[in-house]
């Protein structure tokens, strides 16, 4: 028994902040059915490193859903959509503004065909503005406060690597739909379920909007710059937070020989012993998180004249055994060989039937009595036959609409 058994999902949605938030639900056990033009989701062809397969780029996004294809351009088409519709509890899109109005298919209409239905929209901006701009990951980022604020004092804002404009919206969405889908059960009605990529971006910033309200009431002591503005800087690898934090180099000093370490109150005497310099515990112009504060250049400096002179691992078990916070720099390399993580089912090996074997990440949520089993994405149109059966769609039918263009 799955989470969410019984949840028949129409997805509209392309890319990858649609389908982000559309594999989640089918991890969690509902029926995703994708819905895809006939020639398909566009990412299927992007980025493809190997020739006529689907590209990684839509594998790692679209596993354990189906898939039918249908040109909503046509009469048919939408004849056919209308009975979908009718038999879905949720439906996804992330197309452009008012697509889906144009296609014929309002909220108002969409709710007299099914008053249950749950209508999830995810679109780059609100309604304010910024509504008909196109949104990409970077520019959700750009306009949601996170470059701002990511990269060095001195360099210029920087795009994470993260894609919390993408997957981060999806996420969100996911939230959404989740809540109409338990108010539904109290209520009996769907509902609109709406997530921007500017908001949610915004929402995962908003450590960053309460040190810009902390600027009116003087410099942020927790950050390495040395001057204010009225905008919060960018950083570095500061955490900004209540308890200092910095990336700090170790041997042999490749690009990810790093290791991240939180200097608590509690850890700086555990911390001034292990680098050698145990005098420091005492000292009045080190023993105190007031006396650190002005120079925490200077107490990373010190940490990293030790830890350079070994390997993140053995940084890690030092620090680990005095139970400093601190965790390595993982390339993406180092991720994907990680034997934890595939004991864990975060990094899964997934069989294609056309490119064979490739990693991707598993669900992060994890249920005790809903457990994830990821299965391979749908080929293109796979299940046409088997989900247009279920509408009364005979077999010649479905030749007469393959031939003519509707699927």
């Amino acid at each position: 028994m799955k989470a969410l058994e019984g949840v028949r999902v129409l997805d509209m949605t392309h890319v990858q902040s649609g389908p982000s938030c559309t594999q989640l639900l089918a991890w969690l056990g509902a029926d995703v059915v994708k819905l895809e033009a006939p020639t398909g989701d566009i990412t299927r062809q992007q980025l493809r490193d190997l020739p006529d397969v689907d590209s990684l780029y839509f594998t790692m996004l679209n596993c354990n859903k189906r898939s039918i294809t249908l040109n909503m351009k046509s009469e048919r088409g939408k004849e056919i959509f209308t009975e979908l519709v009718k038999s879905a509890d949720i439906l996804v899109e992330n197309f452009g503004p008012g697509a889906v109005d144009r296609m014929g298919f309002t909220w108002d209409r969409l709710q007299e065909l099914n008053p249950r239905l749950i209508y999830a929209s995810i679109k780059g901006f609100g309604t304010g503005r910024y509504a008909k701009f196109k949104a990409y990951e970077v520019i959700a980022q750009a306009m949601g406060g996170s470059m701002a604020t990511t990269g060095f004092e001195e360099g210029p804002p920087l795009a994470t690597g993260a894609q919390i404009g993408d997957s981060g919206t999806g996420i969100h969405a996911v939230a959404g739909i989740l809540a109409a889908l338990y108010q539904r059960q109290q209520t009996g009605r769907g509902q609109r379920v709406q997530v921007a990529m500017q908001h949610a971006v915004l929402n995962l910033c908003r450590v960053k909007l309460r040190d810009q309200q902390r600027l009116a009431h003087g410099p942020l002591r927790e950050y390495p710059n040395k001057t204010f503005g009225d905008e919060v800087p960018r950083s570095g690898n500061a955490s900004g937070g209540g308890q200092p934090g910095w990336a700090v180099r170790c041997a042999p000093g490749g690009p990810n020989d790093y290791i991240y370490v939180i200097v608590q109150p509690v850890g700086w005497k555990p911390i001034s012993t292990i680098i050698g310099r145990p005098e420091l515990a005492d000292d009045p112009e080190w023993a105190t998180p007031e006396a650190r504060l002005p120079k925490l250049d200077k107490m990373f400096q010190l940490i990293e004249e030790w830890t350079i002179r070994h390997d993140k691992w053995a940084v890690l078990d030092r620090l680990n055994a005095e139970n400093i916070p601190c965790g390595p720099i993982l390339s993406t390399k180092e991720l994907v060989q990680d034997e934890s993580l595939r004991e864990e089912g975060i990094v899964v090996t997934v069989d294609h039937p056309e490119r064979g074997e490739f990693v991707t990440v598993g669900s992060p949520l994890q249920l005790s009595d809903s457990p994830v089993d990821v299965r391979t994405p749908p080929l293109l149109g796979e299940h046409n036959q088997e989900i247009y059966g279920e509408l009364g769609v005979r077999a010649e039918e479905l030749a007469e609409l393959k031939t003519n263009g509707v699927i």
